[in-house]
């Protein structure tokens, strides 16, 4: 069984937090909801350019092997809406600097055609995966240590 954790971040730091709900406190915070090791959901608010929600590993979409487990998802608008949280929460940045954080953070979403098929991950074939593609934990950690975020404390790896 895999890693199961929801956290909400704010400007006072990570606390738990539950799974689907939307944060009370008032923008900016930032959800990740881990689901066993596969998949995050990543929610944040304000939204910016985005919808305010983005994948890590899976959308819900690959994962379930269904198309109605989640709205289609758009890297390049929540790269967007992201960077410009991430501009928020750091209290600006240029032009310059905020396009290559939406470059940086592109490459941490997860689209629908995604690239490995769960069912591929045997004992025979995992060794050709890095780390990060098998456990969703460290793609997270890594993601909001681009975020300048630190990793909640529970979070594992």
């Amino acid at each position: 069984m895999g890693f199961f954790g929801t956290f909400v971040y704010d400007r006072a730091g990570w606390k738990p937090h539950r799974p689907g709900q939307v944060p009370e406190q008032p923008a900016p915070w930032l959800t990740v909801d881990i689901y066993d090791s596969d998949f995050t959901t990543v929610g944040y608010s304000p939204v910016g350019r985005g919808s305010g929600v983005a994948y890590l590993g899976f959308t819900p979409r690959d994962y379930f092997e269904d198309p109605d487990a989640a709205p289609p998802t758009d890297v390049l608008r929540e790269a967007a809406g992201l960077a410009d949280w991430w501009a928020q929460h750091r209290n600006g940045a240029t032009g310059s600097e905020r396009a290559a954080k939406e470059h940086e953070l592109a490459g941490y979403l997860a689209h629908d055609d995604g690239a490995i098929d769960p069912a591929d991950l045997s004992d025979e074939t995992i060794g050709q995966f890095d780390d990060e593609d098998i456990f969703v934990e460290i793609k997270t950690a890594r993601f909001l240590s681009a975020l300048d975020l630190p990793a909640p404390d529970d979070l594992p790896g």
